[in-house]
């Protein structure tokens, strides 16, 4: 997968303080989150699914008795030159915790099966003008 339209959210001790990021409330952190990307669609594209990673590891950590100071998620994707077709998303999570690496390797594995967004683009999204 090329990589590029590359987009990063973050919360808790590992929100960006770059000047450009955007700063948006957040249900899970008192102090928001923030996003760096840039607004075009596949841009949003990879923000859905690193928004939606973000969101459900302080979900799920939070049912699993895992403090998290602070998340960073990135993701990027790149795009099939002749018709724009995705050559799929990647993402990464950096994690800032006092849990247990074991604990943590969990988490990231429960998050990657249930992320909403993650699994509708995994299950293939049709759509449709109304």
């Amino acid at each position: 997968m090329a990589d590029g339209f590359g987009v990063v959210v973050s919360a808790g001790s590992l929100r960006s303080d770059d000047e450009h990021a955007v700063r948006f409330p957040h249900r899970w952190t008192p102090e928001g989150v923030t996003v760096e990307a840039d607004f075009t669609g596949a841009h949003l594209l990879h923000l859905a699914a690193a928004g939606c990673v973000l969101n459900d590891l302080y979900r799920e950590a939070a049912g699993l008795g895992i403090a998290l100071d602070g998340v960073r998620v990135t993701a990027s994707g790149g795009f099939d030159s002749g018709n724009w077709t995705s050559t799929g998303v990647g993402y990464s999570v950096t994690l800032d915790s006092a849990a247990s690496a074991a604990d943590l390797d969990r988490l990231l594995d429960v998050v990657d099966e249930v992320a909403e967004i993650p699994r509708a683009l995994r299950a293939g999204v049709p759509v449709r003008r109304a």
